[in-house]
């Protein structure tokens, strides 16, 4: 049995409103065991035997599809794979001032995309891309304001993205069972 994480994308903004109680019933599949929510942005922990991500994230969306009315894009990741995401931040020594966001990406960007995009940064907008992540460095308070919104990084990076503050980074890894 595996420990994963679904992070959705878009839930709770934008008109697209769902429950936290009801989302925990809509996870509720067949394999899918020790389902647990957290905040109202659609980050859903739960086990399953199942090892194949992409089995997984088409059961998940298809079930979301069918009880909200609107697709969610679903972006998985277990344990192991966020506590590399906190390892390799690159950003761990950076000013009060700044706040860090990390963009889970569907997959690895082609690396000819991630260095177009590495010239669009600046001293206030930083960012580095570690494999299926992007870490993003603004002024706090700011992410709201930056270029690198999910839209902006899709477009560019021609894969699905969507963006947790560190704090909800961490706190993901208080649902690790031993």
């Amino acid at each position: 049995m595996t420990q994963y994480i679904a992070f959705l994308r878009a839930v709770n903004v934008g008109g697209r409103f769902v429950k936290m109680e009801d989302l925990k019933k809509m996870f509720a599949l067949p394999g899918i065991k020790n389902i647990s929510t957290y905040i109202q942005s659609g980050n859903v922990v739960f086990d399953s035997a199942e090892a194949d991500r992409d089995v997984l994230v088409k059961k998940i969306e298809t079930k979301l599809l069918k009880s909200t009315g609107f697709e969610v894009k679903t972006l998985i990741r277990t344990m192991p794979d966020m506590e590399a995401i906190i390892e390799n931040n690159p950003f761990k020594k950076h000013g009060d001032d700044m706040a860090l966001h990390v963009s889970l990406l569907s997959a690895v960007p082609d690396a000819d995309k991630v260095k177009a995009l590495l010239l669009l940064q600046t001293e206030q907008e930083q960012f580095r891309v570690d494999g299926g992540a992007v870490y993003i460095l603004v002024k706090k308070g700011a992410y709201g304001e930056t270029k690198f919104s999910n839209t902006f990084l899709e477009k560019k990076l021609k894969v699905a993205a969507t963006t947790r503050n560190w704090a909800t980074v961490n706190k993901m890894l208080e649902y690790k069972t031993k």
